[in-house]
């Protein structure tokens, strides 16, 4: 008796999503398929020149715009930013440093700060707590 266990395969949205790439600039056999787990493990150990130029040159799901800018995915919306970007758009915005992309990123930057104030604060109390037992 055999046992069959079915290919694991997700929706080329999660598979663009999990490769960091906007999904409507992938080719059509991309976005018109499933996608294997070992497809994924193969497109992210030896990408296809396709996806190789993507991640250089865009256009960009906005979660690796945003990473780009250094604000969050909120902070480009405020910003007015909607829609997938290229690097060179991006680069563009970068120079430009529009009111909006430095007062994200001096939020952006504030968050972090807590973020690491919260963590030390964390492990400051569990060192305590160790000490106290």
């Amino acid at each position: 008796m055999t046992s069959h266990h079915g290919t694991q395969t997700m929706k080329p949205a999660t598979a663009a999503k999990k490769l960091g790439v906007y999904l409507e600039a992938t080719p059509a056999e991309f976005r018109e398929g499933v996608v294997s787990r070992d497809e994924l493990n193969a497109l992210q150990t030896d990408p296809p020149e396709w996806l190789s130029e993507l991640r250089r040159n865009g256009p960009h799901p906005r979660p690796v715009v945003a990473a780009k800018l250094g604000v969050s995915i909120s902070g480009l919306a405020r910003g007015g930013v909607m829609e997938a970007l290229t690097t060179e758009q991006i680069e563009a915005l970068k120079q430009e440093s529009p009111e909006w992309l430095q007062r994200e990123r001096a939020t952006q930057a504030e968050v972090r700060k807590e973020t690491v104030r919260l963590k030390e604060k964390r492990a400051e109390r569990a060192e305590k707590g160790e000490q106290a037992g």
